[in-house]
């Protein structure tokens, strides 16, 4: 066999693996402690379209200013958003605090 014939079917191989490899992005969505009714159940619309297209999403609770007082708000709306993808998703990162933002990882199930 020759060197091209070689050098060709290597390249086909890394191509084929290529091709069946899954890929990811990781998504991020940010909310406030205080956000409201409406406007949280648009972000789990998103957050479940993002899971749906088999993505990560990263959830962050922005505190600012005096909102860092509101720790136990930040938890509920995690949560809640954790309780309302629960069929679809599964928490791959419990909530921490990263300074004034308050972060968890969810992945498709």
């Amino acid at each position: 066999m020759d060197y091209g014939r070689y050098r060709y079917e290597q390249t086909k191989k890394k191509q084929e693996a290529k091709k069946k490899q899954s890929t990811f992005q990781l998504k991020e969505i940010k909310v406030r402690p205080k956000t409201g009714e409406h406007d949280l159940q648009v972000k789990i619309g998103h957050i479940k379209k993002f899971i749906g297209k088999k993505d990560k999403v990263k959830v962050t609770v922005i505190f600012r200013g005096r909102e860092i007082t509101l720790k136990d708000l930040g938890m509920g709306v995690l949560n809640r958003i954790v309780e309302e993808t629960e069929e679809i998703a599964m928490l791959e990162q419990s909530p921490k605090f990263e300074g004034r933002f308050l972060v968890m990882v969810l992945a498709p199930k």
